[in-house]
């Protein structure tokens, strides 16, 4: 038989703190703690996207007063076939980022969570290219493959001769390459924190079962996964929607067209060839696909109907 004790308050003191009851919610903190990030996000975010919406609207060369045109720039885009090669173009590529840099990604931040000999030094090697910038990472990738004097130009029997930028799919596997290369370790690090943050248990009660690597890999580790998988797919998808200093860099949307993708060429329009309400037309376009796209991935994998704070619940 068991007796259930209650402590009483002293006399004199108070209760500092309430338990909760039963099914009641905990209180969300109010708006005005919200409000420092809301008035950011209207300033530099939402008022910017206005104006460009504005301007998509009009005919501005970027000296004097805009003149409002109607849908002219809107309509202008539908027939341009430049811009709709350009939209596939940029779905390709974030495509084939997707495909590429997701599973390689996964392997490297498991491994990188893990307690294996000089895992610290070459996880933080590999990192390196996380720190340079697009533009850097262009620079060098172009001296490299350099159809005179870079690598390909050595090996012509492997790379033929040597201007892997010459060809439409030789510049879009390099654009993929170089993309692999350097936004992988960022993938990485993240799956790595969400490896780390699975609970070990469960990978003990798979060994006592009789588990291996392999199978508490595909078992455990991959539905536990679920959602930091869903949110580096969305970081993908943005990221190469918005695709522009590499290409600019490395192919200048050549050769021809064949890797004009959106973002470069709301570039040439606005900026080269003083069309601003064309390039808003285009910058709204590319907004309005990356919104359109990042829902769908959401909805699609059940990301928001979970309300769970464990990964996979």
């Amino acid at each position: 038989m068991t007796t259930t004790m209650t402590r009483r308050a002293r006399p004199g003191t108070t209760t500092t703190a309430r338990r909760a009851r039963p099914g009641a919610e905990a209180t969300r903190p109010g708006f005005v703690w919200a409000l420092p990030a809301a008035v950011f996000f209207l300033m530099f975010a939402f008022t910017p996207l206005l104006l460009v919406a504005v301007l998509s609207f009009t005919s501005w060369d970027g000296i004097g007063e805009p003149r409002f045109n109607g849908l002219d720039n809107w309509t202008a885009l539908l027939h341009d076939p430049v811009m709709l090669q350009s939209v596939w173009t940029t779905l390709l590529l974030t495509a084939l980022g997707v495909v590429t840099q997701t599973p390689i990604s996964i392997l490297l931040g498991v491994w990188a969570a893990g307690q294996q000999r000089n895992r610290a030094v070459l996880s933080a090697v590999y990192f390196v290219p996380l720190l340079l910038s697009a533009t850097a990472v262009s620079v060098v990738w172009r001296a490299v493959l350099d159809p005179n004097f870079g690598v390909p130009a050595q090996l012509t029997w492997l790379f033929g001769d040597g201007n892997l930028l010459g060809s439409r799919s030789g510049a879009i596997g390099v654009l993929t390459f170089v993309g692999v290369w350097q936004f992988t370790p960022l993938h990485a690090l993240i799956y790595q924190g969400g490896a780390r943050a699975i609970p070990q248990v469960l990978y003990q009660a798979a060994a006592v079962d009789g588990a291996g690597r392999v199978r508490q890999f595909f078992h455990i580790t991959l539905p536990q996964l679920r959602n930091t998988v869903i949110t580096s797919v969305i970081l993908m998808v943005v990221g190469g929607l918005t695709t522009f200093d590499t290409v600019l860099i490395l192919t200048q949307g050549g050769p021809g067209t064949d890797t004009t993708v959106t973002a470069y060429y709301m570039y040439q329009k606005a900026f080269k060839g003083f069309e601003f309400g064309t390039g808003s037309a285009i910058a709204l376009v590319l907004v309005v696909v990356a919104t359109l796209i990042s829902l769908a991935v959401v909805r699609l994998s059940g990301y928001d109907r979970m309300r769970g704070t464990t990964e996979g619940l």
